[in-house]
């Protein structure tokens, strides 16, 4: 009898102690601040074994009171970490308190206090490089290159300028001029006929004048 009830002493306590290695408590949690494409973020971990769901409080704090609540969501958790996170524009250095309620298991405060990183989040892509920047085309948009209409043609450029004695009166435009003002060909034999007219009627005078005379004389 002694025997059995050493041998039930010790299985109830390993029992006792398997069941307190697998109850949740505070120490399967813990907490982060960090950043997540260029944004703030606090991440609790919960490694809790038994798989209970615990209730997850962030608290912003000042001077060691809280200035105001974060928010609040649950996690259920398993050996290999169930995580939560919670959306915080969070400033360098700034502290958090992460408190974990789970009932009639945990009510306390993850240790230690939470504190942000030294330095800001900066978003990824906040200005293009040089080599993103598309790069200036060598015509203006909507400009075309002039086209080879735009250029003289080979038969204009070679054509002669023009000589001064093309603007010159011709010959036949000379002899219009001519016939227009009646001297023409035909004027030498015209005044030709009229001088001889001029001397036969000369003579004509002269012979009836001395014909006259004659009459007188008699």
């Amino acid at each position: 009898m002694r025997i059995l009830g050493v041998a039930s002493a010790s299985a109830a306590l390993t029992l006792g102690i398997a069941g307190n290695a697998l109850a949740c408590n505070i120490r399967d949690f813990s907490a982060a601040a960090s950043c997540d494409d260029g944004k703030g973020i606090i991440t609790v971990t919960d490694t809790d074994a038994s798989a209970k769901e615990a209730t997850v409080t962030v608290y912003l704090e000042s001077n060691g009171a809280d200035e105001r609540q974060v928010g609040t969501k649950t996690v259920t958790g398993s050996r290999e970490g169930a995580t939560v996170t919670f959306s915080e524009d969070w400033a360098p250095g700034a502290k958090y308190r992460v408190h974990i309620t789970v009932p009639k298991l945990v009510d306390a405060d993850v240790s230690p206090i939470t504190t942000a990183p030294s330095e800001a989040c900066t978003t990824k892509s906040e200005s293009p490089s040089p080599s993103d920047s598309p790069e200036p085309s060598e015509t203006p948009s909507g400009s075309e290159t002039p086209s080879d209409s735009a250029t003289p043609s080979d038969s204009e450029s070679s054509a002669a300028p023009a000589t001064p004695g093309d603007n010159e009166p011709s010959a036949a435009a000379g002899e219009s001029n001519l016939a227009e003002t009646g001297a023409d060909s035909n004027t030498p034999m015209i005044a030709g006929i009229a001088g001889a007219l001029v001397v036969v009627g000369g003579g004509a005078v002269f012979f009836g004048m001395r014909r006259r005379g004659a009459s007188k004389a008699g």
